[in-house]
């Protein structure tokens, strides 16, 4: 289950990412270092989504892989 919410949280991040959560602002300077430090704002958050439920991804995830060790 460890691996699926994992899987999840990563997805989400991505998707997070993707909707320009944690984007560098042009007013305050930017640059890597400031989106590295974006990357790890998004990962923790999209965690922190998953701990309280997420998106149903991991557990889908879960039943589907067990299904396959169970045959």
């Amino acid at each position: 289950m460890k691996v699926a919410k994992d899987l999840e949280a990563n997805f989400l991040a991505e998707m997070l990412k993707a909707a320009g959560l944690g984007k560098t602002s042009e007013t305050m300077g930017g640059g890597a270092g400031e989106e590295q430090f974006s990357s790890f704002l998004r990962q923790a958050q999209a965690e922190a989504m998953v701990e309280k439920g997420g998106i149903g991804l991991a557990q889908s995830l879960f039943e589907a892989l067990k299904e396959r060790v169970d045959e």
